[in-house]
């Protein structure tokens, strides 16, 4: 069969096509699972020609492996990127691309809202252990970025929406701002996915995703994928190989499964989403919501212009913790769990869960208060959704 131009094809299409591979042994429409540690060589001469590189096919599965492949070439299809890698997890993904950019000495600017444990690689690890400057700011705004920037700087770290704030980073401005420079500008896009954010088209040099939320979709499989240029994955490839982050091979062929139906899914995440968080804003027991699809947001035009949906997450704020604590014991539909972009809708609590190893003075000030709940909008009938939501607010 010809290979087409995937660029050329419609985006629901691409998600389908790209990186599709049928078994040549079999003809099997779907790729079956590689569970295997070693490849067979015909003879000597072939195992020493692809240990050398000239001979491109597979020896050992931490080195490759069909069903990483695919997905990989699927993921990097979808942004419109050169290449991709797949890793055991999101963090896996995170930490390997960060230890390729930066070495002891150089400067990180990262975003003062991010995922509690890409806090603490940044602050423990790359800062504390291994000699990394970190500077903490407040991405959305461009200027402060700029003024961030030393001539030792060599990674902007953004994460838009961050996690659990909603709050954005306005990704071609800030790419701008490195032209010409050897800083890159590397994305957490998890919050968004491939359907509706594409950093890389925005001018981000590598794109980063917990493959376990929306790729995957049904919150039962960790993954992480980086893509982006080529000038960075592919060496990147060498990290990998050496540090050993792999991604299993039946965990790949669920992640190839699961984002077949991303561009179903986030509609309806997207399209429920936009209904929970109105619903919200006129609740008396709610503070504040933060969706980047409300009109109230301060970033909707942002969001408008970088994003082509809002995605299915949300936080609200409601009058305490205690409050909160009865909201999550009261839920009935919801499920009180971390993690997000599953096809059921799940709630936490960020400032005791997923941010709690952050200290609580740059917890708050990064926008996680004691009263902040993060809420995933899964796809069941948003009216049932609601319904769940305002028994538990008013208990």
């Amino acid at each position: 069969m010809k290979k087409h131009d995937f660029s050329k094809l419609g985006y629901s299409t691409r998600i389908l096509h790209a990186g599709h591979k049928v078994d040549p042994t079999t003809g099997s429409h779907t790729m079956p699972i590689y569970q295997t540690s070693t490849f067979v060589f015909e003879d000597a001469d072939q195992g020493a020609a692809r240990f050398s590189g000239t001979d491109p096919g597979y020896k050992y599965s931490r080195l490759g492996n069909p069903n990483t492949d695919a997905l990989a070439e699927k993921i990097a299809a979808l942004e419109n990127a050169e290449a991709g890698l797949c890793f055991g997890s999101g963090m896996a993904a995170i930490s390997t691309v960060m230890f390729h950019l930066v070495k002891t000495g150089d400067h990180v600017v990262a975003a003062d809202a991010l995922y509690g444990a890409t806090f603490a690689l940044f602050e423990k690890t790359l800062k504390n252990k291994y000699g990394v400057e970190i500077d903490w700011v407040d991405t959305s705004d461009v200027e402060k970025v700029k003024a961030a920037i030393k001539p030792n700087t060599r990674v902007i770290y953004l994460e838009t929406p961050a996690n659990p704030t909603m709050k954005m980073a306005d990704i071609a401005a800030i790419a701008e701002l490195t032209k010409g420079t050897e800083i890159k500008v590397v994305v957490d896009n998890t919050f968004m996915s491939p359907y509706f954010q594409r950093p890389i088209d925005l001018g981000a040099h590598v794109s980063i995703h917990s493959a376990t939320k929306y790729i995957g979709g049904h919150g039962d499989v960790v993954g992480g994928i980086a893509v982006g240029y080529a000038n960075i994955i592919k060496p990147l490839f060498a990290d990998l190989k050496e540090i050993g982050p792999i991604m299993g091979p039946f965990d790949a062929f669920l992640l190839n499964r699961g984002v077949r139906t991303l561009a179903l899914r986030m509609e309806k995440h997207n399209e429920n989403a936009l209904k929970v968080a109105e619903f919200l804003e006129g609740h008396p027991e709610v503070e504040a919501v933060y969706y980047p699809g409300l009109k109230s947001h301060p970033q909707y035009e942002l969001a408008k212009k970088q994003m082509s949906g809002f995605g299915g997450t949300l936080s609200f704020e409601v009058k305490s913790f205690e409050k909160g604590k009865k909201l999550m014991n009261s839920v009935k539909l919801a499920h009180l769990a971390v993690s997000l972009g599953d096809v059921h809708t799940l709630i936490q609590h960020p400032a005791s869960m997923t941010h709690a190893i952050m200290p609580k003075a740059e917890r708050e000030a990064s926008g996680v208060t004691d009263g902040l709940i993060r809420l995933s909008v899964g796809i069941e009938d948003v009216e049932d959704i609601i319904a769940d939501l305002d028994q538990a607010l008013r208990a």
